[in-house]
């Protein structure tokens, strides 16, 4: 079994059991002891869980409901999705994250010939009876406050689709380019989105250099632009540079 399907039925477990021992977790993923300690130890390093005696256990995570960040810094998300919208070509296939810029996104796409894909239950009603957009809702356990879905049915749903682009939230852009979240239950979700997309934006407003987050969702590679509102952090940006990502100031 490839490492990435470990990782995602250990991760199902621990949200599904909570605290699971090494043991129980290796008769579940069908590994030896010992594999089961290493994906522990690098889920571990990647926010995603915490490891315990004789096991494992879910990270929770304390993010700001959707309804109190809405308010928060909306010049600067208006500009930056703005911008996305005018990125976008008629006829492309857009993903478009969690989060509340993600929905002012989604504002800015009406009466476009698109298909839209997302998880966002703001984007979902947003866009919802704009007849010109092929609308498509990944299924997955509601997270009422957030506004979003996420699970392994989001996840397995995002494997069967593919997207021109996707329109990526986060918490935070660390010093090295490392994208963040501040929960672990979204990261699962960004990854699958990551992997379904050809061209990924992330789009961070000056709060989110350095932001704040406990979970890797992605390394500057895995970015092709990084649109922002201010001029960020010089060594973050000369990192993001240096993988080859695009970083657009508006």
């Amino acid at each position: 079994m490839l490492p990435d399907r470990r990782h995602q039925l250990i991760l199902r477990a621990l949200r599904a059991d909570g605290p699971t021992t090494v043991v129980a977790l290796a008769e579940k993923v069908g590994a030896s002891q010992a594999t089961i300690r290493r994906d522990l130890a690098q889920l571990e390093d990647e926010g995603l869980l915490k490891r315990v005696y004789g096991g494992a256990a879910p990270v929770v995570g304390e993010d700001d409901p959707f309804a109190d960040v809405a308010g928060v810094r909306v010049e600067a998300k208006d500009a930056l999705a703005a911008w996305c919208a005018n990125l976008v070509r008629d006829g492309e296939t857009v993903l478009l994250d969690i989060g509340t810029t993600a929905h002012r996104v989604a504002r800015h796409l009406h009466g476009r010939s698109l298909t839209v894909i997302t998880s966002n239950l703001a984007v979902y009603e947003e866009l919802q009876d704009d007849k010109d957009i092929q609308l498509i809702l990944l299924g997955g356990v509601v997270r009422r406050d957030y506004r979003s879905l996420v699970g392994f049915l989001t996840e397995d749903n995002l494997r069967q689709v593919h997207a021109d682009r996707l329109f990526l939230g986060t918490s935070g852009v660390r010093p090295d380019g490392q994208v963040l979240d501040t929960t672990a239950v979204e990261v699962p979700v960004k990854r699958a989105m990551i992997a379904a997309s050809t061209h990924v934006v992330l789009l961070a407003d000056a709060g989110k250099f350095p932001g704040t987050g406990m979970a890797r969702v992605c390394g500057p590679e895995e970015l092709d632009v990084v649109v922002t509102n201010a001029p960020g952090d010089e060594k973050t940006c000369n990192r993001l540079r240096e993988a080859g990502v695009e970083v657009v100031e508006v």
